[in-house]
């Protein structure tokens, strides 16, 4: 989806279609959308990510990581462009509410529930690591890695690891810089 499209912008669209097609919930096997865009600007991948977007990408990625990106948000997991992702969990911390809210408190009991492997992978996954990264990280195989994704995600109601990181970052699991 392009960001800048006549008559509707391609967030507005994203937004249009998750609504419509209910694709907001965690887990949902619906249509995934990618959206691209020339401009790195904050409030693109934000409002991408809040439309209910998978993936963030700039036009200028190369072919390869384009379709890396298609195959990763197909397999259910998000993708948000490299120069994109710092600024965006910077962003997210910053901008955080202060007093803890319902949604907050439940997000902090959903964390409750994770074992500490399952947090571990977390903390690794808002550093940006990818499964194989994280299964050399902690010595086991990928599959163990995609097992522990799934499961963070169910139980976080999570619909994708974009959002489960936004949770590790509401909750303090995750600190920018640390």
């Amino acid at each position: 989806m392009d960001v800048r499209m006549p008559t509707m912008d391609g967030l507005s669209a994203t937004a249009a279609i998750t609504e419509a097609l209910g694709l907001h919930g965690a887990g949902h096997p619906g249509p995934r959308i990618i959206v691209l865009t020339t401009f790195d600007l904050d409030e693109y991948v934000l409002e991408a990510i809040r439309a209910g977007a998978s993936g963030f990408l700039l036009k200028d990625a190369p072919p390869e990581e384009m379709l890396a990106a298609i195959r990763t948000v197909h397999a259910g997991d998000a993708v948000i462009a490299p120069s994109s992702t710092r600024r965006l969990l910077e962003h997210l911390v910053t901008a955080l509410p202060a007093p803890p809210d319902p949604a907050s408190s439940r997000s902090t009991a959903a964390l409750a529930t994770l074992t500490d492997r399952e947090r571990e992978v977390l903390v690794l996954m808002a550093r940006g690591r990818s499964n194989t990264e994280i299964g050399q990280d902690l010595f086991v195989a990928e599959a163990t890695v995609k097992t522990h994704v799934g499961r963070i995600l169910a139980k976080l109601g999570a619909r994708d690891r974009v959002q489960a990181v936004v949770v590790a970052y509401e909750t303090g699991l995750v600190r920018p810089g640390a």
